[in-house]
């Protein structure tokens, strides 16, 4: 399954021992009392407070300290109490928590009359005095909140306390020292206090970023809204949104203010299912899930609100064990968001790109589900924490790379593949590793998938995360996937999408989350996204510079010189990665025409990105397009690499005398699709990809296949395969029959060059042939000496005899170069047969 839970905290191994040992001989005491032990809350920090009851009833107060590993006693309150809350302050000096009643029969009112909860506030640096700040009938959790300075020179603490009567108040508490090291509570007796909000629902605390989530109904519309506390020790409210969601103003539900009373938390979760959850890049979802019987069809929806839609998602009925919980959980996962109902269903929402059903893994089944979550009741704590109640066990819940390496693996449908790669990339911790096993796989199933370019999908995919880590705001800059569309069904769920109001922010100066979340609603409220980038626009300036250089023309040499150079540091980049020799014989030649596509994709990249990515420095990006265009070459490097090996082929040069085995055709097939994948996005090649990939199919392919593939452009006729050719194959009539289709192929200025290369009566045959046509190009009709000198010449035929003169006048007349200097295999009998040939055919004869 593609989750794992990592044992964050775990009361039975890191509290108990620690409690035992402190007591002594109270320890049988201990143990018989271990079932009152528990969580009670997670602070910002990461400290872990505890509770549990002595030999004597007695409430003990404890908080693990997830640096250090060790425990620390706080507070014990000398009752039989049942504790609902409790929150310790940032430098450990002042305790506030919620108790009631004990439920067991006999027990007398403890509590003030008419009281069911007392709210206290101790001071424990040292323990000193107790504060009563409610003695209420309704129960009330409480929260100080962490700034993000570490401490203040006096510091003042704020505490949150939250009221089932649907109001949350902040206390602001100034503290002194006396005596030393004493510290304690100045002005006890009125402490000043702000009312934040009232007639709420629904509430939602987020830990790590000291916000506070609410929904109040009114007029029977469900309004969602936020404030957010500052390190300056105020509070504003940032935005507010409408929900369609059937609420009413009798519920309560509370989210994340620490673990709770057991029975209280029972009593609240009868209602809905609704988290917020937001990540670094701006986004804002919210998911939402009313009661359901498993039995039946189970909805879900996520509220992608920076996107200002709405997604509906119906899952098929479920097949599970009856013994299994009846409640969904939603996990923050950074990039994904996990949907889990355990023996039923396992959705893995992609919230980073959530347009398409298919970038996100949809699985059912107990096969799949199996032990991957405990089966009690569960708890979603700030991020992707959670808690088992029952059990005491916090765990951090993170995606498993090996097993949905494995899932890729074993998975026949293109859809689950398609969302398992997405997930493996962005997941990867060590990406070269996971990488390399991707690879494999991609070299081992390169024909599996029918509904997506299997590597396109992986250069894409793996280029954009290699990349995205450096700044945020590249995701609305860079392709992410090769797909656009998606028509087909997910088997066992249906999806509906609706838009929906975007938020209303309520503030205007914006930093950090704030910021990028505000760019992404601008994005959507004025649709003023950027597209993504496509090497497409630089496809027709490519075509030109190479036509150019195949014609020997060359527009300004500067211009020219500053792609290369773009080029030259691609290269270098990508030789850095790979200092090791390749098995295979790549980035060993000069290939122009790739390294203009590569350096006219570095200068475009970097002018799409300078023109939308604000405040990002211009070497910053520079550098990022240049990594960037190196990852595209280092995967097809890559590729290359691992099919090279996994066939056991030898380094350059391959046997051109013998026909290819079956590991050559396996090499020349996924170098074709390599070709397939990288022409149809217009991205560049390595250096000398194509000599190789020609290579290899003319090791393996008939030369009808062979010439079929080089008419069709697949293969490519580089100079430096054609020299291979006519150097390693000798005359013989299969060979020379070869050679003649290959020659006739060439483009001018390579076939200028190779022409002299064979000795043989067809090159000069051709360079006959070319040569007549380059005298006569330019030539213009002279009125000459009409007697001509028969005596002077070899052949009794007028035509000829008068153009042998014309060539000799222009030739002694300088008009052109005499290309036959200095070349042995020029036979002048030729000219005399090419030019009685093209005479022929000018007079129709």
């Amino acid at each position: 399954m593609a989750l794992r839970l990592v044992p964050d905290f775990d009361l039975a191994q890191d509290a108990l021992p620690a409690l035992r040992a402190a007591r002594g001989g109270g320890a049988d005491v201990l143990e018989t009392n271990y079932e009152s032990l528990r969580v009670l809350n997670v602070e910002r920090n990461g400290n872990i407070i505890y509770t549990y009851k002595d030999e004597k009833r007695n409430v003990v107060f404890g908080l693990y300290d997830c640096q250090t590993r060790q425990n620390e006693h706080l507070y014990t309150f000398e009752k039989d109490l049942q504790v609902v809350s409790c929150s310790v302050n940032n430098e450990r000096t002042l305790l506030a928590t919620s108790l009631v009643q004990s439920t067991k029969e006999g027990r007398k009112n403890e509590l003030q009359p008419g009281s069911k909860c007392l709210t206290l506030l101790v001071e424990i640096f040292p323990v000193n005095y107790v504060k009563v700040l409610k003695a209420v009938d309704s129960c009330i959790w409480v929260q100080f909140l962490y700034p993000h300075v570490a401490s203040h020179p006096l510091p003042q603490s704020h505490l949150l306390l939250v009221s089932e009567e649907k109001y949350i108040e902040q206390f602001r508490i100034q503290v002194t020292r006396e005596d030393g090291n004493r510290v304690v509570i100045k002005n006890s007796c009125h402490l000043p206090r702000d009312r934040i909000v009232e007639d709420f629902v629904w509430v939602q605390w987020n830990m790590p970023e000291q916000r506070l989530y609410y929904i109040d109904v009114k007029r029977s519309r469900a309004t969602l809204r936020c404030i957010q506390f500052n390190t300056d020790e105020s509070f504003v409210l940032m935005f507010e949104t409408p929900l369609d969601i059937p609420l009413s103003g009798s519920e309560f539900k509370l989210v994340n203010f620490g673990c709770g009373y057991h029975e209280e938390q029972e009593k609240l979760s009868k209602h809905l299912t609704l988290y917020v959850f937001t990540n670094r890049t701006g986004s804002l979802c919210v998911c939402y899930s009313q009661k359901f019987d498993p039995w039946e069809q189970v909805t879900y929806s996520v509220f992608y609100l920076h996107e200002g839609y709405r997604k509906t998602f119906t899952a098929a009925p479920g097949s599970g064990s009856s013994h299994t919980t009846k409640d969904i959980t939603f996990l923050n996962l950074d990039y994904y968001v996990a949907v889990y109902l355990p023996g039923y269903f396992f959705h893995l929402l992609n919230i980073q790109h959530p347009d398409l059903i298919c970038h996100s893994l949809f699985l059912t089944g107990n096969n799949q589900m199996t032990d991957v979550l405990p089966q009690g009741p569960l708890q979603s704590l700030s991020e992707s924490l959670v808690l088992d109640s029952t059990s005491g066990k916090l765990y951090r819940a993170v995606l498993d790379s090996p097993r949905l390496l494995q899932f890729l693996r074993a998975t026949r449908l293109d859809c689950e593949r398609m969302a398992a790669l997405h997930c493996l990339l962005a997941c990867g911790r060590q990406p070269q590793p996971l990488e390399a096993q991707i690879i494999q796989w991609i070299s081992e199933n390169v024909s599996t998938c029918h509904s997506f370019d299997l590597i396109q999908e992986f250069m894409i995919a793996s280029s954009y995360w290699s990349v995205y880590p450096e700044t945020s705001n590249v995701d609305t800059l860079l392709q992410y996937s090769s797909v656009l569309t998606w028509d087909r069904e997910i088997p066992g769920i249906t999806l509906v999408t609706e838009e929906i109001p975007l938020p209303l922010m309520k503030v205007h100066s914006f930093k950090g989350y704030w910021e990028k979340l505000n760019s992404n609603l601008e994005y959507a409220k004025y649709a003023k996204r950027p597209s993504h980038y496509s090497n497409s626009v630089v496809w027709r300036e490519w075509h030109n510079l190479t036509a150019e250089e195949e014609t020997g023309k060359r527009r300004s040499t500067v211009y020219v010189r500053n792609i290369l150079d773009n080029a030259g540091k691609v290269i270098s980049n990508l030789k850095v990665r790979h200092p090791e020799p390749w098995l295979r014989p790549l980035l060993q030649e000069e290939d122009t025409s790739q390294m203009l596509l590569t350096g006219l994709m570095v200068s475009e990249l970097k002018d799409h990105l300078l023109r939308h990515l604000q405040g990002v420095q211009k070497k910053k990006i520079e550098q990022m397009v240049v990594d960037y265009t190196s990852k595209l070459l280092d995967l097809i490097c890559r590729i290359l690499e691992t099919s090279w090996r996994k066939h056991n082929l030898d380094p350059w040069p391959l046997q051109l005398n013998k026909r290819g085995s079956a590991a050559e055709f396996a090499v020349f097939h996924i170098m074709t699709r390599i070709l397939e994948a990288t022409s149809s996005l217009f991205l560049p090649l390595p250096p000398g990809f194509h000599t190789l990939h020609t290579t290899v199919g003319v090791y393996c392919l008939p030369l009808h296949s062979l010439l079929n593939y080089i008419d069709n452009g697949v293969l490519l006729l580089t100079e430096t395969v054609v020299q291979r050719l006519l150097k390693d194959l000798d005359n013989t009539e299969k060979n020379e029959k070869l050679k003649f289709s290959i020659i006739v192929r060439l483009p001018p200025l390579i076939g200028q060059k190779i022409y002299r290369l064979w000795d043989h009566p067809v090159s000069s045959n051709i360079i006959s042939r070319n040569h007549v046509a380059r005298l006569l190009h330019n030539y213009k009709k002279q009125l000459w000496n009409s007697e001509i000198n028969k005596s002077s010449f070899g052949v009794d035929f007028l035509p000829l005899n008068y153009l042998i003169e014309i060539l000799t006048n222009l030739e002694s007349s300088n008009q052109a170069l005499n290309d036959f200097e200095g070349h042995d295999n020029v036979d002048a009998k030729f000219v005399e047969e090419a030019a009685l040939k093209h005479t022929t055919m000018l007079l129709g004869l």
